[in-house]
């Protein structure tokens, strides 16, 4: 049977980047973007929502966020959901659904928010990455 893992998504850097390292060496890079939807309510009134998605990029490609990404910048991400979880220090089993990046695209032009080309820079990974760390302490509720 056929199945199919894939996301797409275009928004701001919420973050600036936090990149670590796995006990073998290897870079993984964590950042935060979000995605605004307008819609009318049945009365006629406009609202935005905003969703937030945790990003995870590895090896190269997770260096070339770090370096070069950083909060306000306009990005396209590929990649597949991630679902892990972990248990916290307040007994509570914690789950956290993250996307891990393929590719990452700069959308910003020159003169905006940190001065790309006018072509947009893309970056791929040649790999799915391994497995993630649990950060050094739990996200906060907020970040659900």
């Amino acid at each position: 049977m056929v199945s199919l893992n894939k996301v797409m998504l275009i928004g701001n850097v919420g973050s600036d980047p936090e990149m670590r390292f796995t006990p073998s060496g290897s870079p993984v890079t964590s950042f935060r973007i979000a995605t605004n939807r307008v819609y009318s309510t049945p009365d006629g009134e406009r609202k935005q929502e905003t969703d937030w998605f945790t990003v995870v990029a590895w090896n190269k490609l997770a260096e070339q966020c770090n370096q070069f990404l950083n909060k306000g910048k306009l990005v396209y991400v590929e990649g597949r959901l991630r679902t892990r979880s972990w248990d916290g220090t307040d007994g509570q089993k914690h789950f956290r659904t993250e996307v891990i990046a393929s590719r990452v695209t700069f959308l910003d032009r020159a003169g905006t928010s940190g001065g790309m080309d006018d072509k947009p820079e893309d970056m791929e990974s040649g790999d799915d990455g391994g497995e993630l760390l649990p950060f050094s302490e739990p996200p906060s509720k907020s970040e659900y």
